[in-house]
């Protein structure tokens, strides 16, 4: 039987979440889809629940609290989360950020869409 699909997205932003949620639900409405409002949220949902382990980490960069690339770092280092791949999700185009996202060991690299649509192309690559 294969494994349901899963992902945690980690975004201060509570539209971008609706936005997020929406898309992928119009791509795979079977992706059971986890939210938190911060990197320390995040990390205490991963870290405290053995039974919800995300195909997919979305993180955000610029957050209150812990910044994205802190929480990559925590969860990079984190033996029981490292394999899990973290998909930076974040406004900032900025070719310094994508290069030290990917130094930290993200996986991939979305530049936040303006569009649903835009959205839910890029949704495809990971839930289809």
């Amino acid at each position: 039987m294969k494994q349901k699909l899963s992902c945690l997205l980690i975004d201060d932003d509570r539209d971008d979440q609706e936005i997020f949620k929406l898309a992928l639900h119009d791509v795979n409405e079977d992706v059971f889809c986890q939210t938190a409002d911060d990197g320390i949220k995040g990390l205490h949902m991963l870290q405290t629940d053995a039974s919800f382990t995300p195909s997919y980490i979305f993180l955000d960069l610029n957050m209150p609290r812990m910044t994205g690339k802190d929480c990559l770092s925590a969860i990079k280092s984190n033996p029981l989360l490292a394999s899990i791949p973290v998909v930076i999700y974040s406004t900032s185009s900025d070719p310094k950020d994508i290069q030290d996202t990917k130094d930290l060991g993200a996986a991939d690299y979305v530049v936040k869409q303006y569009s649903i649509a835009s959205l839910k192309e890029i949704l495809r690559r990971y839930f289809n």
